[in-house]
């Protein structure tokens, strides 16, 4: 069995890393998700580099979701259907000079968390932050991706370059705190997420007295080929230059589908991407359109694009 990222943490002292466990905050699509620590200071070390990228991360805009017919809005209720996020924090004190209890951290290439110091560390002032192997991860923006949820006081987003290990060392300039903790970069698991989704939507359709959606066997080449598609062309007006419902037609006896797009930052799992979707008015109705009886979901991580990871729902009655 192949370990997963829950499997392969370490731990001086407990395991603080909860990978997307978050209260999720539907207004804003807030997700806060961190990895918080305490403690006091003494440690003095300086001269050291930064690693900080200066560069705008890319973002992403939702396009409008389409469908063929016309789909009136359903009022949302209820979060995720039901599903709760909390994060697991340490209920120790980082000893003095350093900054994290862990020692190993496996984070997914997406990546789907920013690696963070705790609220407790205080005062901290500027800070550097190192990695040993630049083709894992190269460098980290200068600012978190606030609309998640990160402080970006304390908070950085690392650019991953690859698949593999690398050390990140992060200190206070005034030398008072260093650190280092090994990191492992693995890739995302595609086809579980993919089935991940379709759970997310099934339940907030639950929420909603609507009927669970099956996987869409008929269109889930086509949700594989649109993902793939977006990478060049963010559109719903495929590369050719025919619509997005092309990519798997309604039978000769008729048929409705949609299709909600998503790509960046922000759309890095599945809940995450479900929550930018259910943000959106045009996306959520196709989510909840009580016509559909189908899902299938695309996903592509690409790491030598501008996003990287992108997104699509095929939605079909047929």
């Amino acid at each position: 069995m192949t370990p997963t990222p829950e499997m392969q943490k370490k731990s001086k002292m407990t395991i603080l890393l909860s990978v997307n466990a978050a209260a999720i905050v539907i207004a804003g699509i807030l997700i806060a998700s961190a990895i918080w620590f305490n403690g006091g200071a003494t440690f003095h070390v300086v001269g050291e580099r930064s690693d900080i990228v200066k560069d705008e991360m890319g973002e992403l805009e939702l396009l409008e979701s389409v469908s063929e017919s016309e789909v009136a809005p359903i009022a949302y209720q209820g979060d995720m259907g039901g599903y709760t996020y909390t994060t697991q924090n340490d209920t120790g004190n980082v000893p003095d000079g350093e900054i994290w209890n862990e020692t190993t951290l496996t984070i997914y290439a997406t990546p789907d968390i920013d690696i963070c110091v705790g609220n407790g560390l205080t005062n901290l002032g500027d800070m550097y932050w190192q990695t040993s192997n630049a083709s894992v991860i190269s460098g980290f923006y200068d600012s978190a991706r606030t609309w998640l949820g990160y402080d970006k006081e304390t908070c950085r987003y690392p650019v991953v370059s690859g698949i593999g290990t690398t050390t990140i060392t992060a200190g206070t300039y005034d030398g008072k705190r260093k650190d280092s903790i090994t990191v492992n970069v693995v890739a995302p698991p595609v086809e579980q997420w993919k089935k991940e989704v379709l759970s997310f939507v099934n339940n907030i359709r639950a929420n909603n007295n609507l009927s669970a959606l099956s996987w869409g066997n008929t269109c889930e080449s086509a949700a594989d080929t649109r993902a793939h598609e977006i990478i060049n062309t963010y559109s719903h007006t495929r590369p050719d230059g025919t619509s997005w419902s092309t990519a798997c037609p309604a039978p000769e006896n008729g048929g409705t589908s949609g299709e909600n797009l998503a790509i960046g930052n922000a759309a890095v799992s599945p809940v995450t991407t479900v929550m930018l979707w259910m943000g959106s008015d045009s996306h959520r109705a196709n989510i909840l359109n009580p016509d559909f009886t189908k899902l299938a979901v695309g996903f592509v991580f690409d790491l030598d694009s501008t996003y990287k990871t992108h997104w699509s729902q095929f939605f079909s009655t047929y």
